[in-house]
């Protein structure tokens, strides 16, 4: 007897994307996720299969976890707005609860003195 998985089709969300260059199948993401929303990719060495993106939390465990960094989480636009941010300098992409989150901001509104 055969079993398939096949990625989640639940909607327009896509709540992770893998780098093929990068991602080397470890599985780390899929081990540390809270909500099983991905398997290992029968294919050795595939990026794993995403089956359950609706239960995604967000969290971003999965992509502080990779050690390639071949993993990116792409948040509802909804969420976008008030959880993640990108400092302009760098282009790094910071969010709420993160493992080392940026320092806080010191500098005064513009035009305050």
């Amino acid at each position: 007897m055969n079993a398939y998985s096949m990625p989640s089709q639940s909607g327009p969300c896509k709540v992770l994307e893998f780098d093929k260059a990068k991602c080397v199948g470890c599985n780390s993401c899929v081990n540390v996720c809270p909500n099983d929303v991905m398997i290992p990719n029968p294919e050795k060495g595939k990026e794993p299969i995403v089956i359950y993106a609706e239960e995604c939390w967000f969290c971003g465990g999965c992509v502080e976890e990779c050690p390639k960094d071949a993993l990116t989480l792409v948040a509802p636009a909804k969420q976008r707005l008030s959880t993640i941010w990108v400092r302009k300098e760098t282009g790094k992409e910071y969010r709420v609860g993160m493992k080392n989150p940026l320092p806080p901001n010191t500098t005064p509104p513009s035009g305050n003195k």
